[in-house]
């Protein structure tokens, strides 16, 4: 089997995404000067095994419960064309368990040592992932197919994805950090919000009832504005809390890019929509970027 067949299965442009909440995690841990390289290449190492772990698994179990289709609009799975197996699906699964399991206990012990009671917490979420990645298409009742998805991109790409990483490097809670990593988890939803407009169609007939399904695209889009409008907001406010400099605010350089997002969900065609969705996922990394940089820069 072509190698190109499995990178297409991994679907790497939704890497960006992935690193964005532990790039998050980074800078804030950076501007609490306890920042670790070491750290942050297991830790974007596992979250990049996580992604792929999940992208192989919903390739697969969208293709078993019948949502990739001939007439799905979005872009060709490698189980529904027979270019990947079942079996060799279930296989490469097992294989990204593995790969997860040991760069995360890596990581813990990197970073927590015989710390065991910390250690046993951050593995216990680790599974948790583990299980939220598969568990989204595949199984008898997958939680995606129950419209649950945003939920749990909130949670694990938002709270758990950065605040988890923060404390990797700083072993403390800081309760504002909320709200950079509420940011993080409202473009996670966005771009989930994409690819369920994009698929809707092809969901309902699937009986996958995700929130576009349930509620329609015009609702649909006015969410997916209030998801654009609540990452901003919420990182805006956290930097008025914690001000002290104007470069805070860097990160108001990407507003264009997500009203350019927003417009391009209201008024496209759900089959237009598939670029978007790679454009979304780039502009909330660079708005991690600006939006750490500006973290940075003020404190000199």
């Amino acid at each position: 089997m072509e190698i190109k067949t499995w990178i297409s299965a991994f679907r790497l442009r939704t890497l960006p995404l992935a690193l964005a909440c532990i790039g998050m995690g980074g800078f804030l841990a950076a501007s609490q000067g306890a920042f670790r390289i070491d750290i942050f290449i297991l830790c974007a190492l596992t979250t990049i095994f996580l992604q792929v772990l999940s992208n192989l698994a919903n390739d697969y179990g969208d293709s078993i419960h019948g949502a990739d289709h001939a007439g799905r609009k979005g872009p060709t799975r490698a189980v529904q064309t027979g270019a990947i197996s079942p079996m060799q699906m279930r296989n490469a699964l097992l294989v990204f368990v593995g790969l997860c399991l040991t760069s995360g206990i890596s990581l813990l012990i990197l970073s927590f040592g015989f710390n065991w009671n910390a250690f046993l917490f951050f593995f216990g979420l680790g599974l948790l992932s583990i299980l939220a990645a598969v568990a989204y298409t595949v199984g008898r009742k997958p939680y995606g197919y129950m419209g649950l998805g945003d939920i749990s991109v909130l949670i694990f790409f938002g709270l758990v994805g950065v605040l988890g990483s923060v404390y990797l490097f700083t072993q403390e809670v800081n309760p504002l950090q909320i709200l950079p990593a509420m940011s993080c988890g409202f473009f996670s939803m966005g771009v989930l919000n994409i690819n369920n407009i994009r698929d809707i169609e092809s969901d309902r007939v699937a009986g996958k009832f995700s929130i576009p399904v349930r509620i329609g695209k015009q609702k649909a889009t006015a969410y997916h504005w209030f998801l654009l409008m609540g990452g901003l907001l919420t990182a805006l406010v956290y930097n008025l809390i914690t001000f002290i400099s104007s470069w805070q605010f860097l990160f108001l350089v990407t507003v264009p890019l997500f009203i350019l997002n927003g417009r391009a969900v209201q008024q496209k065609a759900e089959h237009e929509l598939d670029p978007y969705l790679k454009q979304m996922a780039l502009s909330t990394l660079l708005f991690v970027i600006l939006f750490g940089l500006g973290q940075l820069i003020a404190l000199q």
